[in-house]
């Protein structure tokens, strides 16, 4: 497909409201939508998991006119423009490259979200809405019947990486929950709603005992690893409608 190009200020209404970016309830620091403006026409999309600085270099160095995130800058609030906040929006500023992000909007939505990409990466389909933050849910459940270890390798196979299990369950896997990222506060939910297993990222200390205690198997996949999927697949969606060029940025932190 040959390359196109589309005014920003358009690609950014599509998104908006493909994403229902205005009124998704989202952690404060978030901000999600567009937060450093372009002055380009919006040709070549570089897309990365994390706003950090080895990203948006990539991005000058790569040429392109947005740069679309999961995670963006604003986490630690208002601060000055100093310090790694600086060196993180000058080189966007003085480039012309906007900054879009995504964060929960991108994990809940049932197309091109982190939940359910991933769930159907697995090769299964992700049928039930699961994993609430506010009033939208973030996740979604799917069911399969595999041994625990079994499902821990296949998703070891596909995240390319260590998967830790917590067998608080049973060994059979039947109803498996999937939230990305920092998904172990989800435990809980994940026995109130029925299912054994859950699938995310990462988890603090006392979810162990969580899952232990509510009977849950919990797997976890690395935060950065379950969250690759959906800025992936929102690009494979922009270059099909727009006739958009896309690079992924690949930064992986490990976590």
């Amino acid at each position: 497909m040959s390359a196109k190009e589309i005014e920003l200020e358009s690609l950014l209404s599509y998104l908006d409201a493909m994403l229902g970016i205005p009124g998704f309830p989202d952690y404060s620091g978030a901000l999600n939508g567009l937060q450093v403006e372009g002055t380009r026409r919006v040709r070549r999309l570089g897309v990365a998991v994390d706003a950090g600085i080895e990203s948006i270099a990539a991005a000058v160095e790569r040429d392109v006119d947005l740069l679309l995130v999961h995670h963006g800058i604003y986490w630690d609030g208002l601060l000055p423009l100093t310090g790694r906040r600086y060196r993180r929006v000058v080189p966007l500023i003085r480039s012309g490259i906007a900054l879009y992000s995504a964060h929960l909007p991108l994990d809940a939505h049932p197309e091109f979200g982190n939940c359910a990409v991933l769930t159907r990466a697995l090769g299964l389909e992700p049928r039930e809405r699961f994993g609430r933050y506010q009033e939208a849910d973030i996740g979604f459940a799917a069911t399969t019947d595999e041994d625990r270890e079994g499902l821990r390798a296949r998703v070891e196979a596909l995240v390319e990486g260590p998967v830790r299990l917590i067998p608080g369950g049973e060994e059979r896997v039947r109803r498996l929950g999937v939230v990305t990222g920092g998904g172990g506060s989800f435990i809980r939910a994940a026995a109130d709603a029925g299912l054994d297993t859950l699938l995310t990222g990462e988890g603090s200390h006392h979810t162990y005992l969580d899952a232990v205690e509510f009977g849950v198997n919990v797997l976890y996949a690395g935060h950065y690893a379950t969250e690759v999927w959906g800025v992936r697949a929102l690009a494979v969606h922009l270059e099909d409608h727009f006739g958009l060029e896309w690079e992924f940025l690949d930064f992986p932190t490990g976590l």
